[in-house]
């Protein structure tokens, strides 16, 4: 069973709507600056992408966290056109790693102090109950939290509600806003930031991840009308380390080939690719192996949008499915390093069958979703 996608949303250092992160892609255009300029010293050399428009983020009720997940869902639900009841009644599913950190752990400049609202502020689901208030959206919500790969694996869990009769639409949300000081204390006191500033996440001297602040949104409906439909999602755990993705576990493998053993072997694939030293070993590994006669072309996000953490993986769903709906496959950006066989082309390509997005959370979690355009629909 396939479901279509009709409503999208993406907020971002790229941009506010969906056609400035489609005209940063086109242009080959980024957004990262150097992360002192954000959060002070500390983190000299990071390179991190945030939303420039602090504005949009500011609310004296609701956390930043909140107001980015609003954003996105109203951009997504006035795409697909929904009307107040559809609304009313559509499930929703919100991804996040870290959820209302931003805002809580330490002050947010220039929002007014409402001390009612911390213990919600404090809350992962906080944001999840701030659109189904603001929307009125009266069916269930859930919140997943499993860092990297929250946003698709939310995308997952509205298909299953759809599956299974719980609501006819279902609104699914990712957002994180990882640049606050304590976070990144850790990322950086475990590696995972990067030192060298280096933006090709499978150069043999990449040494780590671009953080970045996310949101995006989708809409799911069963409905037969031709457009980009979700028509997979697959999910399982390493089970081996609490940080590294282990080329040896095969779980990503196993994920892989059980995706090819269901759907047949994609066009091309949007991979992790974050870009740490350990991940750029693994993950080419992985792909070697799941991948030994076909090679779909690779499309790598993270090097225009950096890694927005628990909402990455939905945000780049989201521009690839936005791609899909003109026929089309997004640009990489110039010269990449790709594993051997593969390529990353870095024009417009059009789409000829299936793509996938692959998720890898810390923790040793692998998810993976299937997209397919109407026209090469099964």
């Amino acid at each position: 069973m396939s479901y279509l996608i009709r409503g999208l949303g993406a907020l971002s250092a790229l941009g506010e709507t969906m056609g400035e992160h489609r005209d940063a892609l086109l242009s080959c255009r980024d957004a990262f600056r150097p992360l002192d300029e954000l959060v002070g010293g500390g983190f000299a050399g990071v390179p991190a992408a945030w939303i420039s428009n602090r504005q949009l983020l500011l609310h004296r009720k609701w956390s930043p966290c909140s107001m980015a997940a609003l954003h996105v869902a109203k951009q997504a639900v006035s795409d697909a056109g929904w009307s107040d009841d559809e609304l009313r009644d559509a499930v929703l599913m919100l991804g996040t790693s870290r959820g209302g950190a931003a805002g809580w752990l330490e002050s947010w400049p220039e929002r007014r102090a409402f001390p009612v609202m911390q213990a919600s502020n404090s809350m992962h689901g906080e944001a999840a109950a701030a659109v189904s208030i603001e929307l009125g959206m009266r069916g269930s919500y859930q919140v997943i939290s499993t860092g990297c790969s929250a946003g698709i694996d939310a995308l997952g869990m509205a298909a299953m509600h759809l599956q299974c009769g719980m609501a006819k639409r279902a609104l699914v949300i990712a957002v994180d806003l990882p640049l606050v000081t304590l976070l990144l204390a850790s990322y950086q006191a475990a590696g995972i930031l990067s030192r060298d500033g280096k933006n090709d996440p499978y150069h043999p001297l990449t040494t780590g991840i671009f953080p970045a602040e996310a949101a995006a949104a989708m809409t799911l409906e069963i409905d037969d009308a031709p457009g980009v439909r979700l028509c997979g999602y697959l999910a399982n755990s390493d089970a081996k380390d609490a940080l590294s993705l282990s080329p040896t576990s095969g779980q990503l493998v196993a994920l892989l080939r059980q995706a090819r053993e269901r759907f047949g072997d994609p066009a091309a694939l949007c991979p992790h690719a974050t870009g740490t030293a350990s991940h750029a070993v693994a993950e080419p590994r992985c792909l070697d192996e799941a991948f030994p006669t076909s090679t779909p072309s690779l499309h790598l996000l993270k090097p225009y949008l950096g890694h927005g953490i628990g909402a990455g993986s939905l945000l780049e769903t989201v521009i690839l499915s936005d791609f899909l709906k003109r026929g089309e496959l997004p640009p990489n950006r110039s010269n990449l390093h790709t594993p051997p066989r593969f390529i990353a082309p870095d024009q417009v390509l059009p789409c000829q069958g299936s793509v996938w997005k692959i998720a890898a959370s810390l923790g040793g979690h692998n998810a993976l979703v299937v997209l397919r355009p109407d026209e090469t629909r099964p």
